[in-house]
C-alpha cells in the first residue's frame, strides 16, 4: 500500500516538473517573440528613416550576428543560463531589426495575417510534438536533410532570381519549419526527461526556446512571402 501511494506521488512530481519546464520554455520563447515585434515596431516608428539609409556593410553585419548569438546561446545556455537568457533577448532584438527591414516591402494587413497564421501553426504543431506519444526522433535526419536540400536551392535561387521558384521555395520553407516545431518541442520534453536532473533546467529551457523561436520566426518569414507575393499577382 505504501509503495503504491509513494509511486503515485513520484509520477505527480514528475508531471508537475515537466510541466513546469514546458512552461517555463515557451514563456521564454513567447517573450522573445514580442521583444522582436516591439523592436521591429520601434525601429520602424522612431528610426525608420535611419534604417532606410543603412550602409550595406551595415546591413550584412546585421544579418550574421544573430548566427554567432545563435552559437553563443547553444555553448552558454546550459552552463551559464543567465547569460544564455541575456544573449536569446539580444538575437531577439537583432532579429526584430531585421523584420523592420522587411517591413517596409509587406503591407500592414500582409503581416498581420502571416503573424497569426504562423502563430496558428506553430501553437498546432508545438502541442502535438509535446503531447503525443509517438517517437519523433527520425524527424530530425529527414528533417535536416530536407533543410540542406532547400538551402542549397534557395542559394542557386539566390543568383538566378526567379521570382516563381521563390514562391515555391516558400511554400516549402513552411513545411519543413512546421515539421521542426514539432521536432523541436518533442526533443526538448524528452531532453528533460532524460537530463533535467542533471543539466540546469534553466538553461535546458533556454536552448529550447531558442530553437522554437528561430522555428517560429522562419514559418512567419515565409508566409509574409507567401501573401506578399499572392497579393502582387492577383
Amino acid at each position: 500500500m505504501d509503495n503504491f501511494s509513494n509511486s503515485g506521488r513520484r509520477q505527480v512530481q514528475d508531471v508537475t516538473a515537466v510541466n513546469r519546464f514546458l512552461s517555463k520554455m515557451y514563456g521564454i520563447m513567447t517573450i522573445a517573440v514580442l521583444v522582436s515585434a516591439l523592436t521591429a515596431f520601434i525601429t520602424m516608428t522612431f528610426f525608420r528613416s535611419a534604417v532606410m539609409h543603412m550602409s550595406g556593410v551595415m546591413m550584412w553585419i546585421v544579418f550574421l550576428v544573430p548566427l554567432f548569438l545563435c552559437m553563443g546561446i547553444s555553448f552558454k545556455a546550459a552552463k551559464n543560463p543567465t547569460l544564455g537568457f541575456i544573449l536569446l533577448m539580444i538575437l531577439s532584438v537583432v532579429y526584430g531589426f531585421e523584420f523592420a527591414l522587411i517591413a517596409g516591402f509587406y503591407t500592414g494587413a500582409q503581416i498581420a495575417t502571416a503573424f497569426v497564421s504562423a502563430a496558428g501553426i506553430f501553437i498546432a504543431m508545438a502541442a502535438f510534438g509535446t503531447f503525443t506519444k509517438r517517437d519523433l526522433s527520425n524527424w530530425g535526419a529527414y528533417l535536416g536533410a530536407a533543410l540542406i536540400g532547400f538551402f542549397v536551392a534557395w542559394i542557386v535561387n539566390f543568383f538566378l532570381k526567379n521570382p516563381w521558384v521563390t514562391y515555391i521555395f516558400s511554400f516549402i520553407g513552411v513545411i519543413i519549419f512546421t515539421g521542426f516545431i514539432a521536432y523541436d518541442a518533442h526533443k526538448a520534453k524528452q531532453i528533460y526527461n532524460e537530463f533535467g536532473g542533471e543539466v540546469s533546467e534553466n538553461g535546458l529551457a533556454i536552448m529550447g526556446a531558442l530553437n522554437l523561436y528561430l522555428d517560429f520566426i522562419n514559418v512567419f518569414i515565409y508566409l509574409l512571402e507567401i501573401f506578399g507575393f499572392s497579393s502582387d499577382n492577383r
